[in-house]
């Protein structure tokens, strides 16, 4: 599969909205001032058919009254960029905290691998969000796998990949429950994994930026994660068992 065929899939985990907060605008804006040229200003109906929203700052501000930040995108030919939210329940969330989940989907070209960086951690610090990642698609797959459970038999992820366990049973909101490609990390949620450690990280540390919130941009790998690059995969089994607190596998 090229690259032009694939596509990044972006989450970002946030305290839950309150009220119009005004995070959900943030979002928005934030994601089309990473990328440049993207307008988000339509939305999918059920049918599939594109909706122009003229007024899509006040669609916006009603739509997060009700918890959520309905279905955004691109208009036109070409990629589609999608962004989208919606409340995770109190009993799937870690510590029983409910929060607010984000989800973006950017085409895995020169310009949505160019500015991939910028739009997760635009994304995250307009949520406010505690950590997130943005991944290939096809590697995201494996790695969801690490949390899936068979119905039978013992659980044996992808690749070597480690068990993590489900975000209901981490004890902390701080706590990723994975590893993606570019991997945004708050300065709570970077304390309670222990980054950087100037001793252990230095490579980490070459491909890492801190954000205007004090937070952290980290990518595993300079090209976009491929786990069936044997140096990908390898990265990305020495970053867990750097931090193995990642998807509760050990106490902070």
């Amino acid at each position: 599969m090229t690259a032009a065929q694939d596509s990044f899939l972006l989450i970002v985990y946030a305290p839950a909205l309150v009220g119009d907060d005004g995070r959900t605008l943030a979002v928005a804006r934030g994601m089309e001032r990473a990328f440049p040229g993207l307008r988000l200003e339509w939305t999918i109906s059920d049918e599939g058919r594109l909706i122009p929203l003229p007024q899509r700052d006040a669609w916006i501000s009603e739509a997060t009254a009700r918890g959520e930040l309905p279905m955004l995108c691109n208009g036109g030919e070409g990629h589609r960029v999608t962004l989208t939210g919606w409340e995770r329940p109190a009993g799937i969330s870690p510590g029983g905290q409910s929060q607010f989940e984000v989800h973006a989907k950017l085409p895995m070209d020169a310009a949505g691998i160019t500015a991939a960086s910028n739009v997760l951690e635009e994304v995250a610090d307009g949520a406010r969000a505690f950590w997130g990642h943005a991944t290939p698609k096809r590697a995201a797959g494996d790695i969801a796998e690490q949390t899936s459970r068979p119905l039978h038999g013992p659980h044996r992820p992808p690749r070597g990949l480690p068990v993590l366990k489900k975000s209901e049973d981490i004890h902390s909101p701080e706590i990723p429950h994975r590893l993606g490609w570019l991997n945004y990390w708050s300065a709570a949620t970077a304390q309670a994994i222990g980054f950087p450690d100037p001793a252990r990280d230095a490579d980490l540390l070459s491909r890492s930026r801190r954000t205007a919130t004090g937070g952290w941009v980290v990518r595993l790998t300079d090209a976009p994660l491929d786990l069936d690059n044997p140096a990908h995969l390898d990265t990305l089994l020495r970053a867990y068992a750097r931090f193995p607190v990642i998807g509760g596998r050990a106490s902070p």
